[in-house]
C-alpha cells in the first residue's frame, strides 16, 4: 500500500469535525429529490489523479449533491462539469466529463483535491474545520513530490494554499490570474467554477482556459 492509499483511508474515515459529519451524513440520508434513487457516498473525499502529477488543483469542498454524493472530487455537479472541460481542453483530462467513480476517468500530470473534505452547509466551512483538515493536504502535497503548480479556485483555496506552504510575506493578494512564487511552488488563482460565478459571466471558459494554459506552461 503506498503512502496516498493509506492517507486516503484516513481521509475516508475521518469524524474530527462534528458539524461536517452530521451535514454530510444528513444530506446524504435525506437526498435531493432528482437522486432519490442513488446511494450518496456521504463520507469525506480523498484526493483524485496522477500521483506523478506536477499540477495541483485545490477546491474549498466537496459540494452536498455532488462530490457528497458520487464519492468523487468535483464529480456529479455544475461547478465540476467546467472543471474537466478545461482540464481536458487542457490535456490534463482523458474526457470532457466527470460523472461517477466508475466512467473511466483519468488524468495525466494533474491532481485534484480540496482543502476540506466533507460537504458544509451553505459552502463555508468554519475557520476550525480548515484547519482540522489542511494537515491532510499538507501531507498529500508530501506524497505528490513532483507538483511544481498549485491552481487554486477561489480564495479560500488561495488562503489553505499559503497556510499551507506559509508563513508567507507579504502575503499574495487572490485574484482571477493571480501568480505567486512560493519556495519551488507557483500559485495560480483562478474565480471558483461556482454557478455563481459561471452564470453570472464572472467566470468564462476562456477565463478558465487561460489558467490551465498558464500551469502547463509553467511545467514544460
Amino acid at each position: 500500500m503506498t503512502g496516498l492509499d493509506e492517507l486516503e483511508r484516513e481521509v475516508i474515515s475521518c469524524r474530527r469535525c462534528p458539524r461536517l459529519v452530521a451535514w454530510r451524513e444528513e444530506t446524504a440520508r435525506v437526498k435531493r429529490a432528482a437522486y432519490a434513487g442513488e446511494e450518496y457516498w456521504g463520507r469525506p473525499l480523498p484526493g483524485l489523479g496522477d500521483p506523478r502529477a506536477r499540477v495541483l488543483v485545490l477546491g474549498l469542498a466537496p459540494a452536498a449533491h455532488g462530490g457528497n454524493r458520487t464519492g468523487r472530487i468535483f464529480t456529479g455537479d455544475r461547478s465540476g462539469d467546467w472543471l474537466f472541460a478545461a482540464l481536458w481542453r487542457a490535456g490534463f483530462a482523458n474526457q470532457p466529463q466527470s460523472l461517477s467513480r466508475d466512467d473511466g476517468l483519468q488524468l495525466s500530470d494533474c491532481w485534484i483535491t480540496a482543502a476540506v473534505r466533507c460537504a458544509p452547509p451553505a459552502n463555508k466551512p468554519t475557520p476550525t474545520e480548515r484547519d482540522n483538515c489542511l494537515p491532510y493536504a499538507a501531507r498529500e502535497l508530501a506524497l505528490l513530490s513532483e507538483v511544481r503548480v498549485i491552481v487554486c479556485l477561489g480564495s479560500f483555496a488561495w488562503d489553505a494554499a499559503l497556510r499551507l506552504l506559509g508563513p508567507v510575506r507579504p502575503r499574495p493578494r487572490f485574484g482571477h490570474g493571480a501568480e505567486a512564487t512560493v519556495g519551488r511552488y507557483a500559485l495560480l488563482g483562478s474565480y471558483h467554477p461556482s454557478q455563481q460565478n459561471t452564470f453570472t459571466g464572472k467566470l468564462t471558459e476562456a477565463m478558465l482556459d487561460d489558467v490551465f494554459r498558464r500551469a502547463r506552461g509553467l511545467v514544460i
